[in-house]
């Protein structure tokens, strides 16, 4: 079962189980999925949805940070929650010994030299880590391999 389907079956279960919030959420993120199958005229794969879930987690990340520096505690735990249901349906994380594995092996593969390098090493690491680590996390890392000692 794809990850669509996934979702799907889950918003059944949350509107047998009368879940008003996680049914709420999740329709947002079938909204989404269904707004870049008609935009695009695709059928959307699960790496596109796992692109859609991560966009949708990182908006939630930046509105309760918004919401807690408003003293907005109200707002915060409403996205809070959202964002309780949305991390479901990403992939297992990888370590931090694994995500360095995959910057060192990415550097190397491009023959990266120096910060000006960045680039070519995103380009490689970014496909192979969506949706399994914060890209934040994975920039640091490739910036500080980069980074003459």
């Amino acid at each position: 079962m794809g990850l669509k389907e996934q979702i799907t079956e889950d918003m059944k279960n949350a509107m047998r189980a009368k879940d008003s919030g996680r049914l709420a959420t999740i329709r947002l993120i079938l909204a989404d999925i269904k707004r870049k199958e008609v935009d695009e005229q695709i059928e959307v794969s699960d790496e596109q949805v796992v692109a859609i879930v991560e966009k949708m987690i990182k908006q939630r990340k930046d509105s309760i940070t918004q919401f807690e520096a408003g003293n907005r505690p109200d707002l915060a735990d409403i996205e809070k929650a959202e964002l309780s249901v949305l991390v479901t349906y990403m992939p297992a994380g990888l370590s931090d010994e694994e995500i360095a594995a995959e910057v060192a092996a990415a550097v190397a593969a491009s023959g990266a030299a120096g910060p000006q390098d960045m680039g070519k090493v995103m380009g490689i690491v970014k496909p192979k880590l969506a949706g399994r680590a914060d890209m934040t996390v994975v920039s640091a890392l490739v910036k500080k391999a980069l980074t003459p000692a």
